[in-house]
This record gives C-alpha cells, sequence and structure tokens, in this order.
C-alpha cells in the first residue's frame, strides 16, 4: 500500500527539478498529482511519466489570483516578484487548497523554503528576504490550521542539482557547472551539493502520516551546511 494512497497532491513548480521529483515520487506512493507550472509543456511532460492514478498538468502563475489557468514568463529578479512568487504564490495556494483539505477531513501542506532564509547570502537579499517570510507564514498557517487537522511544515534545501540552480553553478565554476558544483560542495559536510530525489523524499515524510505529529516545522535538508 502507496503512503499517500487515496490523496491528492497538487505541486507548484513541478515542470522540472524538485518539483518534478515529488510530483513522480508522490504519483509512485498512490497520490493523484497535479503538477502545475508556468511552464505548461514542461507541466504535461512530466505527467506523462507519472506512475500511479492519473495525473493533471496545469499551466498557472501562481501570482495571478484571477488567472490560474494561464502562465506568464516571469523571472523573480526584483523585490515584488521574488515575495509575490514565494509568499504571495504560496498564500494563494493554501486558499485555494483549503476548502478541499477541509473536505477531506484534514491534510498536509509542504512549503518549499531554502537555507538562505537561516543564514546570510551575499546577492541574494530578495530571496533571502522571501523565503524568511515564507517560514513566518508556514508556522503561522500551522497554528491556525492545527484545529482542522491540517498540518503545515516547510523544507530548507540546500543547493541543489536544477534547472533553476544551474546559472548559479555555472558562475561558481567559470562557465562549468560540475566545476561549480564540486566548489559548492565543500561548504557542505555531507560531500555533495543535494539532488531533486533528496528534497522529494523530504516532502514525502511532512506529506505522509509518519509525520502526523509534526506541524509548523522546518526540516533542513541541506547536506549540513547550515551548521557549519
Amino acid at each position: 500500500m502507496g503512503r499517500l494512497d487515496g490523496r491528492v497532491a497538487l505541486i507548484t513548480g513541478g515542470a522540472s527539478g524538485i518539483g518534478a521529483a515529488a510530483a513522480r515520487l508522490f504519483a509512485a506512493e498512490g497520490a493523484a498529482v497535479a503538477v502545475l507550472d508556468r511552464d505548461g509543456d514542461g507541466a504535461g511532460r512530466v505527467v506523462e511519466t507519472l506512475d500511479g492514478p492519473k495525473g493533471l498538468a496545469l499551466a498557472a502563475d501562481v501570482t495571478d489570483r484571477a488567472a490560474v489557468e494561464q502562465a506568464t514568463s516571469l523571472a523573480a529578479a526584483d523585490w515584488n516578484l521574488c515575495l509575490a512568487v514565494n509568499v504571495t504564490g504560496t498564500l494563494f495556494c493554501t486558499q485555494a487548497a483549503l476548502p478541499h483539505l477541509r473536505a477531506a477531513g484534514g491534510g498536509s501542506i509542504v512549503n518549499q523554503s531554502s537555507v538562505a532564509a537561516l543564514v546570510g547570502l551575499p546577492g541574494l537579499s530578495a530571496y533571502s528576504a522571501a523565503k524568511g517570510a515564507l517560514l513566518a507564514l508556514t508556522r503561522s498557517l500551522a497554528a491556525e490550521l492545527a484545529p482542522e487537522g491540517i498540518r503545515v511544515n516547510a523544507i530548507c534545501a540546500g543547493t541543489v542539482d536544477t534547472p533553476m540552480a544551474r546559472p548559479l553553478l555555472e558562475m561558481r565554476g567559470q562557465g562549468d557547472a560540475e566545476a561549480g558544483a564540486r566548489v559548492t560542495a565543500e561548504r557542505y559536510p555531507i560531500g555533495r551539493i543535494g539532488t531533486p530525489d533528496d528534497i522529494a523524499r523530504a516532502a514525502l515524510f511532512l506529506a505522509s502520516d509518519e509525520s502526523s505529529f509534526v506541524t509548523g516545522a522546518v526540516l533542513t535538508a541541506d547536506g549540513g551546511m547550515t551548521m557549519v
């Protein structure tokens, strides 16, 4: 029996990286998975790879509350957009999911934060502020929704080898992403950067009943980077 049999999972940012890995893992564990991303074609390609119940691809920009079915081309480069994507978008998705979670008698929300919320990183002020605000939102929602059987937790991921991280790795490796990954791994006691599956497995734990006594928590999945 899958750990998520009979569950419905909506995964944002699901066209690649951590989101795609989580979609595949959750589907394999029995969940009916809706893959939401502003890259609708990418979301569709991920859905085609899912095992388990039929998946659904949704093209949406999570910062547009009135038109969640339409994707737009956004780059989270400035302060307002970074907050909109990471905080406001999370709130909109939570508000949209709540009636369904309540109808189901409870459920689990897993927010994707970052170690940038926990340590100072040069050049990432907007991103760090947004991910920090997401942790505050996670804790507040956890307190508000706990009486309804709805748990809310967050994962603070370290550097993960995803398409989004590639430009950063290339910069650190002077044009060579693999060299950049090796340089970055030197900051990680575990000796490597993360994979999308590393974070997806952490999300599975928080989504499943194995974490039924866990809410308002921050799970740091960073190879030990923030402990040194």
